[in-house]
């Protein structure tokens, strides 16, 4: 999966940035227990989720100060 940059964010509805935020939510409590239990083949992907919900969260709270 390719990385998403800031500027696609900005591009989309709230909505659908607040549905992403919760799919990336709940992965990234997947790839947790599959690291606690041994069973996560590509650790890299959880820093990768990591970094879209901090993206998406500061793209949602930049419209929330605009507003």
């Amino acid at each position: 999966m390719a990385a998403t940059k800031a500027k696609d964010l900005r591009e989309l509805g709230s909505e659908e940035l607040t549905k992403r935020l919760q799919d990336l939510k709940a992965e990234g409590v997947t790839l947790r227990v599959q690291a606690a239990t041994g069973q996560l083949e590509n650790t890299a992907r959880i820093r990768l989720v990591r970094r879209e919900v901090a993206q998406l969260l500061t793209v949602l709270n930049e419209r929330r100060s605009q507003a």
